[in-house]
C-alpha cells in the first residue's frame, strides 16, 4: 500500500515578498530620485563655477587627476551597496541650515573673486545634499567616498612659493655639502658648470597633490584603524616633498657631471616623474605589509543594526527638494544683482600727474627695463619722476568690475615671474612710514639682474608696493579681499589698484632713503588721483 504524496500548497501572498524589503526599495527609489534632482539643480545653478573647475582640470597638469575622482568615489559607494541596502533613507530638513551657510560662503567667495572658495563651496553643497536627502546614517556609511570628492577642487597652488623656497634651500645646501661652490640669488643659483633656477615645475606641488590623493585612497582601502590611516597619509605628504628635494639635487648633479648634456631639457621632467613613480611604488609596497582585513557588510550591519522606519511620503521628499533648491538659489540671485550693478560702471581712465610737488619732474624715460606681471588690469599708468638727479619710477595697475580672469589680488600677479631670465626677486622686510599722519605699510623687494646679465645693464632695483582699495592702503591679501567685498556690498564698487614704487642703485640704503622721501611726500598725491578715478564710475 503506497503512501500518498502530498501536493504542493500555494504560498500565502505575504510570503511572495518581504514587506520590509518592498518598503525599503520604495524609500530608496524616492530618495535617489530626490537626490538626483537636488544635485542636478545645484550643478545647473552653479554651472559657471563647475565649468571653471573642469576647465582648470583640462588645462593644468597639476589637477588632471580630478577627472578620475568622481568615478572612484562612485565605485567606493557601490562597494558599500549591501550595507546601504540595510538602511532606510530619510531626509533631514535641518541640514538646510548648513546648506544655506555654504551658499552664503559661495557668494562671499564670488564677491572677492576667489576660485578656491567658490569651488569648495560648490563641491561641499553637492556632498551635503547626501545627508540632507538620504539622512546622516546613510552619509556616515559613505563618509570617505563623500570626502574623497573634495580632491576635485583644484586647490594647492598657494603652496608654490613655500615649496619652491624649500627646494632651493635643500638643493643649495646639498650642493655645498657635496663640495660644489654655489652662489644663490633668490630662486636662482650658480655653480661652476652653469646657472639653475627653481621654477614652478620644480616646486613639487604636482607630486604632493598626486601622492596625497592616491595615498589617502590606499590608506582607506588597506587599513581599518584610524591611526594607521592617518600615519600613512602623513607619509604620503612628507615623502613627495623629500623626494622632490632629492630629485632637484640629482638633476643638478646629473647636469653638472655631464657638462649639461643631460637633465637640462625634456628629460629633466622625465627623470623627475620616473623617480617620483619609484618613490610612490616603494611607499605602497612598504605600506601593504601592514594592511588590515576589510570589514564585510555583514559585520558592519551586525555592529550597527538597521532601524526600520515607515516610508516617507512624497510630500516629504518634495519639500526637501524644493527647499534645497530655494536655499542654494538665493545666492545666485544675489550675485546676478551685484553683477548687474558692477557691469553698469564705466571703464576707468587713469593718468598720473605730469609733475609732482617739491620739484619732481615727470618724464616717460623708464627707470629700468622691467615690467611687473599683472593680468588684464582695467587700466594702468606708469611714469618716472626725477629730482636733483634722483629718479623714482611709478607703476599703477587699476582694476574695476573684477572677474576671475581680471582681478587685483591674484597669485598670478607678481613682480617677477618664476620663468623670468632677466630678474630675480628677493623679498625684504616690510617698510612702515608715516605718510600724511598715518602709519603706512609697504611690501619691499629687491630685484637683481640674472647672473647671465651684466650688472651694468641692470642695476639692482628696490621695489615697494601696496594695495589701494576704497580709499585705504594695505598690503595684506586677505584684508584686500575683505575690503573689496565690503565695498562691493555697500554699493561703492570693487575698484582697487596696486601702487608700485621703485628706484635703482648699488647702495640699497641710499635707494631706500630715496624711496622713503618720495613716498612720504608724493604718495598722498597718487592716492588722490586714484580717488578721482574711482569717483568717475
Amino acid at each position: 500500500m503506497s503512501t500518498p504524496i502530498p501536493t504542493a500548497q500555494p504560498m500565502p501572498p505575504h510570503a511572495l515578498s518581504d514587506p520590509s524589503a518592498q518598503l525599503l526599495s520604495l524609500s530608496w527609489r524616492r530618495a535617489l530620485l530626490s537626490l538626483g534632482v537636488v544635485m542636478l539643480g545645484i550643478v545647473l545653478l552653479y554651472l559657471p563655477t563647475g565649468s571653471a573647475m573642469v576647465g582648470i582640470w583640462w588645462r593644468s597638469g597639476t589637477f588632471a587627476h580630478a577627472f578620475i575622482v568622481p568615478p572612484i568615489s562612485l565605485w567606493l559607494i557601490w562597494r558599500q551597496r549591501e550595507w546601504l541596502a540595510t538602511m532606510a533613507p530619510r531626509p533631514q530638513p535641518w541640514m538646510l541650515l548648513p546648506m544655506a551657510l555654504l551658499a552664503a560662503g559661495w557668494l562671499a567667495g564670488d564677491l572677492v573673486v576667489v576660485n578656491s572658495v567658490t569651488q569648495l563651496a560648490f563641491v561641499a553643497m553637492l556632498v551635503l545634499a547626501v545627508p540632507l536627502v538620504l539622512g546622516l546614517r546613510v552619509a556616515s556609511a559613505i563618509t570617505f567616498p563623500l570626502l574623497f570628492v573634495f580632491f576635485c577642487v583644484p586647490i594647492g597652488e598657494f603652496l608654490l612659493p613655500i615649496l619652491m623656497e624649500g627646494t632651493a634651500d635643500f638643493t643649495v645646501a646639498a650642493l655645498s655639502f657635496t663640495g660644489i661652490p654655489v652662489y644663490r640669488e633668490g630662486l636662482m643659483f650658480v655653480i661652476p658648470s652653469g646657472s639653475w633656477s627653481v621654477v614652478e615645475a620644480c616646486s613639487g606641488v604636482r607630486y604632493l597633490i598626486a601622492s596625497l590623493m592616491v595615498g589617502t585612497l590606499f590608506a582607506y582601502l588597506n587599513y581599518t584603524t584610524a591611526w594607521r590611516r592617518a600615519a600613512f597619509i602623513g607619509v604620503a605628504i612628507i615623502a613627495p616633498i623629500v623626494a622632490n628635494w632629492l630629485r632637484a639635487y640629482m638633476i643638478v648633479m646629473i647636469g653638472h657631471l655631464s657638462s649639461n648634456r643631460l637633465a637640462v631639457g625634456v628629460d629633466h621632467l622625465i627623470y623627475g616623474w620616473v623617480f617620483f613613480g619609484l618613490v610612490i611604488m616603494v611607499m605602497f609596497v612598504i605600506g601593504a605589509r601592514w594592511a588590515e582585513p576589510e570589514v564585510t557588510a555583514q559585520e558592519r550591519a551586525a555592529a550597527r543594526p538597521s532601524t526600520q522606519h515607515g516610508a516617507v511620503a512624497w510630500s516629504g521628499w518634495a519639500f526637501t527638494v524644493v527647499a534645497a533648491l530655494v536655499v542654494v538659489g538665493l545666492s545666485v540671485v544675489a550675485k546676478a544683482q551685484l553683477d548687474r550693478d558692477s557691469l553698469a560702471a564705466a571703464a576707468p581712465s587713469l593718468r598720473l600727474p605730469a609733475d609732482l610737488p617739491g620739484g619732481w619732474v615727470g618724464h616717460d624715460d623708464p627707470v629700468a627695463d622691467w615690467t611687473p606681471h599683472f593680468e588684464q588690469p582695467s587700466t594702468s599708468a606708469e611714469r618716472s619722476y626725477t629730482q636733483a638727479g634722483n629718479t623714482v619710477g611709478v607703476k599703477i595697475f587699476y582694476y574695476r568690475s573684477q572677474t576671475y580672469e581680471s582681478k587685483l589680488v591674484s597669485s598670478n600677479n607678481t613682480l617677477v615671474q618664476s620663468e623670468d631670465k632677466t630678474w630675480n626677486r628677493t623679498a625684504l622686510p616690510a617698510v612702515e612710514l608715516d605718510v600724511g599722519g598715518a602709519k603706512t605699510r609697504l611690501e619691499a623687494s629687491r630685484l637683481s639682474a640674472s647672473p647671465s646679465i651684466a650688472r651694468a645693464v641692470n642695476l639692482p632695483l628696490l621695489v615697494w608696493q601696496t594695495y589701494w582699495i576704497d580709499g585705504q592702503l594695505m598690503t595684506s591679501d586677505h584684508l584686500a579681499k575683505l575690503r573689496t567685498a565690503l565695498s562691493r556690498v555697500s554699493g561703492r564698487g570693487d575698484d582697487g589698484a596696486t601702487i608700485v614704487l621703485f628706484a635703482k642703485g648699488d647702495d640699497e640704503q641710499q635707494t631706500a632713503a630715496l624711496l622713503a622721501r618720495f613716498t612720504q611726500s608724493q604718495l598722498p598725491a597718487l592716492v588722490a588721483e586714484l580717488g578721482i578715478t574711482s569717483a568717475r564710475r
